[in-house]
């Protein structure tokens, strides 16, 4: 089922998040044009992506490689855009994912890292890949311990999987409705994005912050976010699915 809205409310919304990504950047004293705005395209219709598309938005993310699988042949012509995988992926959905994105945002382990860069390697393609931090230590979400061996291990591996590119990291904090409650994470994450990127690992390139969505996007900027990932924001609020694809 996908989420279908009005064009032109798709297009004001879009200008309201721009000014609130400037504003957010400024109050911050960072250049706002250092921040990519990426909308979070799950459940949405086609049209309703080429109404974002038309509004100026070249960079979307999806959270299932099965959904976006069913509307990649709609956008084909949509040529200049940027597919994002963000959502969690499953070592046996590698290679279709591979196919069908550039960039995958949600990488959680050697393991899938092994199986991406395999699946990239054969097809003759890079894939530029950001690690996906559990920087609160949910049982319920993916993603690896900042502090783990795991991410150690990943990181130093990063040279024999030349089919990948490691630009950054990814995280999505606990949901709390007062956003403030996310900026201690947000600071934790650019903290450890810069303790990365001093070690000056090989293959290894710590220049993409993806964190903030739309209730708290505004701090995660503040706190040093270069991509926001905006799904209710743009297209309003999701039905319900009804099955986990």
């Amino acid at each position: 089922m996908f989420l279908v809205i009005t064009p032109m409310s798709v297009i004001e919304n879009i200008a309201q998040v721009r000014q609130q990504i400037y504003d957010a950047a400024r109050r911050a004293n960072r250049d706002p044009e250092q921040i990519t705005l990426m909308g979070v395209t799950k459940t949405v219709a086609p049209e309703q992506i080429r109404e974002a598309y038309a509004a100026g938005l070249r960079v979307f993310g999806e959270n299932r490689v099965q959904e976006f699988a069913s509307k990649a042949e709609a956008l084909r012509d949509v040529q200049d855009a940027e597919w994002h995988m963000i959502g969690h992926l499953q070592t046996n959905k590698a290679t279709k994912a591979a196919e069908l994105f550039r960039h995958i945002d949600s990488v959680d382990s050697l393991r899938l890292a092994e199986k991406l860069n395999s699946a990239a390697a054969e097809s003759g393609t890079k894939l530029s890949v950001l690690i996906e931090i559990n920087i609160a230590g949910e049982a319920a979400k993916s993603g690896l311990p900042p502090d783990s061996a795991a991410l150690e291990e990943l990181l130093k591996a990063a040279p024999e999987r030349s089919s990948l590119e490691i630009r950054g990291l990814m995280t999505v904090p606990p949901y709390n409705d007062d956003p403030e409650q996310s900026r201690p994470y947000f600071r934790k994450m650019r903290a450890l994005l810069e303790e990365i990127a001093t070690r000056k690992l090989p293959a290894v390139h710590m220049k993409v912050l993806s964190m903030g969505m739309s209730h708290d996007f505004e701090i995660a900027i503040e706190e040093g976010a270069t991509y926001v990932r905006l799904g209710t924001a743009i297209f309003g609020e999701r039905p319900p699915l009804r099955s986990k694809i």
